[in-house]
């Protein structure tokens, strides 16, 4: 007799179907939910620049370029116009204070002086005239005083001995009233004189001192021309190097021209834009250091132009200590031009990140450095090499410092 076989509801094999496809369910629910959902990115290792953020002394410092210029520089310009007929040096020439350079010649100013000496010498004639005849009035005049003194004394005795007769009625009264009247008029002649002495002596000084005023007008016109005369020929103020003349044999130069110019090539200086966004930050005494054949050599600022154009201001700079051996006027320098103390700090290295990211966050990689993820950071102060770090990194963190530009908004990076 045959037995009913009851079919199984739940085989091995359909059992195992649904295990998996739940377990695929799972698997899926658990990725959307808990798996990583953050946007990535492959990158090579070999494309992108990996720096390790590293604590130590940092100097905040802008690039700057400079120009050196001479400490002094002295302009030729004539004071007095005429035809070039001398050069005694050429353009480029080392000169020492006095050394003549260039002569000019000025037949106007040759014959003013000659005007001008035959004036000096005619009130110095009139001078001496004027000398001689007050000198002549004098003598006259005393001589004249001398003659009235002797007549008044004899006068006076006659008179006195009338005066003794009379009142002993020995003469009439008209002899002794003549006596003293011609006594009186002496006096009074004298008196006359005198004052007519000291009236005259006044009015000659007078005559003379502005003659001595004239006199000295004209020679100190005369020696102005002659200084005119000798400043025809253009003699060097400074020690230095002409480095520019432009006078030529036969050229008439005009009163005020500019002949050329002498550099101080003793002394240096460097002529530096700066960009106005340090302004503020930018004052004298600041240091500065940059390279020139091999060797490091310091600057500091010794005047700060207050005046911006296109974006920049001036500033020059002095060297600490000698100027580097042949150095030359117009040479192009590059500085690093401080802006505050040295101080120790958390530094990574300037990179394309900053254009994208703006300092706020960086890919930070993992120890295997096979993944890099977003972190947010704070930079503070910077120079052309490091960004200091304020907060979001350690030392010996591994960023990414290179470009940003072609990743986007994604949150992760794959190095392979």
């Amino acid at each position: 007799m045959d037995k009913k076989i009851e079919k199984k509801k739940w085989p091995p094999k359909k059992i195992a179907t649904v295990a998996g496809g739940a377990l695929f369910v799972f698997a899926v629910l658990y990725i959307f939910v808990f798996g990583d959902k953050s946007s990535k990115l492959n990158v090579e290792k070999d494309r992108i620049t990996i720096s390790t953020v590293n604590y130590g002394p940092f100097q905040e410092f802008i690039a700057v370029t400079g120009t050196v210029q001479p400490i002094e520089t002295f302009f030729l310009d004539v004071t007095e116009g005429g035809t070039v007929v001398t050069k005694f040096v050429d353009e480029g020439a080392r000169v020492n204070v006095g050394d003549p350079i260039v002569k000019l010649d000025n037949a106007q100013l040759t014959l003013n002086i000659i005007y001008n000496e035959a004036n000096v010498f005619q009130q110095i004639n009139n001078l001496r005239s004027a000398r001689l005849a007050f000198e002549q009035s004098l003598l006259s005049l005393h001589r004249q005083l001398l003659d009235l003194d002797y007549q008044i004394l004899n006068q006076k005795r006659l008179y006195e001995t009338n005066k003794r007769l009379y009142e002993k009625n020995l003469i009439s009264q008209i002899e002794y009233e003549n006596s003293k009247d011609q006594y009186d008029y002496l006096v009074k002649s004298k008196e006359l004189t005198y004052e007519t002495f000291l009236q005259d002596s006044l009015s000659r000084a007078g005559q003379i001192a502005q003659l001595e005023f004239s006199t000295e007008t004209l020679q100190n016109n005369l020696q102005i021309t002659k200084k005119q005369l000798e400043n025809l020929t253009v003699k060097a103020p400074i020690k230095g190097q002409l480095t520019r003349l432009t006078a030529e044999i036969g050229q008439s130069i005009r009163q005020g021209e500019n002949l050329g110019q002498i550099d101080d090539t003793d002394r240096f200086r460097v002529r530096v834009a700066v960009d106005e966004y340090f302004i503020d930050r930018v004052s004298v005494g600041q240091g500065g250091q940059f390279s020139f054949s091999g060797n490091d050599y310091q600057l500091e600022i010794s005047t700060v132009y207050p005046e911006v154009s296109n974006g920049r201001f001036q500033v020059d700079m002095h060297f600490v200590g000698e100027a580097p051996k042949g150095i030359r006027r117009g040479q192009t320098l590059h500085i690093k031009l401080e802006l505050g103390e040295l101080s120790d700090a958390i530094l990574v290295d300037r990179g394309g990140f900053y254009q994208t990211t703006g300092g706020q966050w960086i890919f930070i990689l993992n120890d295997s450095e096979t993944e890099a993820v977003r972190r947010p950071i704070k930079l503070g102060r910077q120079n052309p090499q490091v960004f200091e770090v304020l907060e979001g990194l350690k030392e010996g963190d591994k960023v990414v410092t290179s470009s940003y530009d072609n990743y986007g908004d994604v949150e992760k990076l794959i190095v392979n």
